[in-house]
């Protein structure tokens, strides 16, 4: 094979595939016409008439499975010369490392070094030719995958278009694509085949419960996304040793991330507790409305967003928690989310209404007695990814009682669609979220091309909300290295799963 050409299938190929459609196409054509009952002719076809229709059927069929065979003789021979070509190709390229290996401890001259190091760049070169043109053809997963995340995105987008552009967030908890599965499950696998390398339940850390620290939420099943955002703020933080995450995910899900976090413990002395919400007893169908709904198959919502509005109830020992999403970058340090004056109120966050879009009008039935007597349709709605979250004062104004009321009134789906975690957002915290500065929170990355610069320059916290998330492949690519620098590049999983890093 030396010096030869690449060996490649695909021109006879793509003429077997011609001649077996066109084979396939008169086949058709004539089971069609012998079929097809003539208008002016009400018996039956003579005996000698239909005998010489299933003689042109089987002529037909005996013809279309001679195509098949001549192609499979095909694809075979072209299977043998490429399985050849790439054991001939080895075997050459092994014997001349070991001529260049036996002449790196030599001394030859510069002279009769050049004509094997031209000989070795001209074989990596072919080799490596050889090697795009296999992968082209035979990996078809990746390109599977690839295909699944793009008519993921393509959907959520159509969706969100549908809905007058409010995304549906019963799609986007169900449409997970297969990358993000396949980590999962190969960290499970990681799991089941060394066990006693994975505590099943560490032992917790004081810093979990120190109010003094600064606690973060994270509620999410993707632990590629999760890593992101840990290290993002460790690396933002002047002391992270200071900063505590507390991740939690489906039961399902939680040995996925203890085998991450084991594997590639948090950076620079980030605490990062994992929990799964099977480890709170009081979320049950007698406490709250939510999970009855989903329980009873009259709701179908991913739990995980809602589990945010108990806060309150999971961390009794703390004051004060910024929730963040799994879809953000932390570019700053964080530590004055604890000191900004909430004027008593539960909820800070960053508004995101401008002119007459993005009001409460836009969310809420208004149609609706309740709704009308309670909100304002003009009032500004606001954006999760980064809230800061004032326990005591929620603990004081019962804004979990507060949402379980409306969820309850929300039963049949008239007040809003009760698939949107922030219409429920914006009216549990009415009247009790405090608008923060907007450099705190940019948002768009999932969906806006057209973001200045500079804000996401000055932006404490970059939220690729929308459809085109950074770990899938249709990324906005002007903003995608903003997150992918944080990625644990040396977790061999996610080569495996075909992530577009």
């Amino acid at each position: 094979m030396a010096g030869g050409r690449a060996f490649r299938p695909s021109a006879p190929r793509r003429a077997a595939f011609a001649a077996l459609l066109t084979l396939l196409l008169l086949a058709a054509l004539s089971f069609l016409l012998s079929s097809a009952p003539a208008s002016s002719a009400r018996s039956s076809p003579p005996p000698s008439a239909r005998l010489a229709a299933v003689r042109r059927h089987a002529a037909d069929h005996a013809a279309v499975l001679a195509a098949y065979a001549a192609h499979a003789r095909k694809l075979k021979e072209a299977s043998a010369a490429q399985s050849l070509s790439f054991s001939s190709l080895s075997s050459d390229l092994s014997a001349l490392s070991a001529r260049l290996a036996s002449h790196l401890s030599s001394s030859l001259p510069e002279d009769a070094l050049r004509p094997l190091e031209k000989e070795a760049r001209e074989r990596i070169k072919f080799a490596r030719a050889l090697a795009a043109d296999a992968k082209e053809r035979f990996d078809t997963q990746s390109k599977i995958q690839k295909l699944s995340d793009t008519v993921f995105a393509v959907g959520e987008q159509l969706a969100r278009a549908r809905r007058g552009g409010r995304m549906s967030s019963r799609i986007a908890a169900r449409s997970t694509p297969k990358s993000l599965h396949c980590l999962a499950m190969r960290l499970l696998e990681a799991r089941l085949t060394n066990p006693s390398a994975f505590a099943d339940d560490p032992e917790p850390s004081p810093e979990f419960d120190d109010p003094a620290l600064y606690h973060y939420a994270v509620f999410s099943d993707n632990v590629l996304a999760v890593s992101v955002v840990v290290a993002s703020v460790a690396r933002a933080a002047a002391d992270p040793s200071r900063h505590v995450f507390h991740v939690v995910t489906a039961p399902m899900y939680l040995p996925a991330f203890r085998v991450w976090f084991s594997r590639r413990p948090p950076p620079l002395g980030v605490h990062v507790q994992l929990l799964a919400y099977s480890d709170f007893p009081f979320l049950n169908t007698t406490n709250s409305p939510v999970i009855r709904q989903i329980e009873g198959a009259n709701r179908d919502v991913a739990l995980l967003d809602y589990l945010r509005f108990y806060l309150p109830d999971m961390f009794p020992a703390l004051r004060r928690v910024v929730l963040l999403e799994d879809d953000v970058v932390v570019q700053k340090d964080l530590a004055a989310l604890w000191q900004v004056d909430l004027d008593g109120k539960v909820n800070g966050a960053v508004e995101m209404c401008f002119g007459g879009f993005r009001r409460y009008r836009k969310y809420l039935n208004f149609t609706q007695p309740i709704v009308q007597d309670r909100f304002n349709p003009g009032a500004c709605a606001w954006a999760y990814g980064v809230n800061v979250f004032d326990l005591e004062a929620w603990r004081r104004a019962g804004c979990t009682e507060l949402f379980h009321q409306y969820m309850e009134m929300n039963e049949d789906g008239e007040l809003w669609d009760p698939t949107s975690v922030l219409t429920a957002g914006l009216m549990s915290f009415y009247g009790n979220t405090k608008p923060l500065d907007k450099s705190w929170h940019v948002m768009g990355l999932g969906y806006n091309p057209s973001i200045s610069p500079e804000a996401i320059r000055n932006a404490a916290v970059i939220h690729f909300d929308g459809n085109m998330k950074p770990w899938l492949d249709v990324a906005l690519n002007q903003y995608k290295a903003l997150w992918t620098k944080y990625v644990d590049t040396e977790m061999e999983f996610l080569t495996l799963c075909n992530f577009g890093l």
